[in-house]
């Protein structure tokens, strides 16, 4: 394994930069002893100043998105990257979001640097489904579901309808939708489209992969079994 070209694209610095932490035998393994550069040993054995590496490359993480953060790199304001690793802004390839959330919207977000897996995610072969629950402005009329699961509904400056939308009501201003697509901005304009207003807006899942009890602008590292769930339809 070629460690100064993987740790610098992890974010650890530049190639210079991470020679230089080999020389100050700051790159051990776990019991502390200094490693060369051409060590052969684990991944998971490295340790920088006895901290273990940032997840390795191919990674998919699940962030608990809090209102008021852009999914972004270079926003002005608040953005994702603030509740990630600072590295994780410039590892080479990026970690970047799968799919993205606005502003004024939290709940399950996606980030991966493999991105084979992301177009994956995001194909619409894959028919990976969203849940979303609102709170709206005004009461529900009574006849949005049937209008949303219609497949007819025309978003203002789109050229085709959406496709079917499940939609169970929780109450006179709140609803949960599923979506097996991701137009822009989709359920505010949706419900913009039948003279209502979102005032929350939250991700629930993707697929079958839930938030869990994960605190908001906490972040976790999927394995295989939380992957594998993203590509299976949500609990009922």
């Amino acid at each position: 394994m070629k460690w100064i070209k993987l740790l610098a694209n992890l974010g650890y610095g530049s190639r210079r930069q991470v020679t230089a932490l080999f020389d100050e035998e700051r790159v051990t393994d776990a019991a502390g002893e200094p490693l060369p550069p051409e060590a052969r040993v684990d991944y998971a054995c490295v340790r920088i100043d006895g901290e273990p590496l940032d997840p390795p490359p191919g990674t998919v993480i699940l962030l608990n998105k809090p209102v008021g953060y852009t999914c972004s790199t270079k926003d002005p304001g608040r953005i994702v990257y603030d509740l990630l690793p600072s590295r994780f802004r410039v590892r080479d390839p990026l970690m970047s979001p799968i799919g993205r959330l606005d502003r004024d919207t939290s709940g399950l977000l996606l980030f991966t640097d493999d991105g084979q897996f992301l177009h994956r995610v995001i194909s619409p072969k894959a028919k990976v489904t969203k849940v979303y629950e609102v709170v709206l402005a005004q009461d529900l009329r009574g006849d949005e579901a049937a209008t949303f699961a219609g497949g007819e509904l025309m978003l203002d400056s789109e050229t085709t309808p959406l496709l079917p939308v499940p939609m169970t009501v929780l109450g006179p201003r709140q609803a949960r939708l599923t979506l097996m697509e991701g137009r822009y901005h989709q359920v505010r304009r949706m419900f913009a489209a039948v003279g209502n207003h979102v005032e929350q807006l939250a991700r629930l899942s993707i697929g079958g992969l839930t938030l869990g009890d994960l605190p908001a602008g906490e972040w976790r590292v999927l394995g295989d079994a939380d992957r594998a769930a993203i590509f299976q339809p949500p609990a009922a």
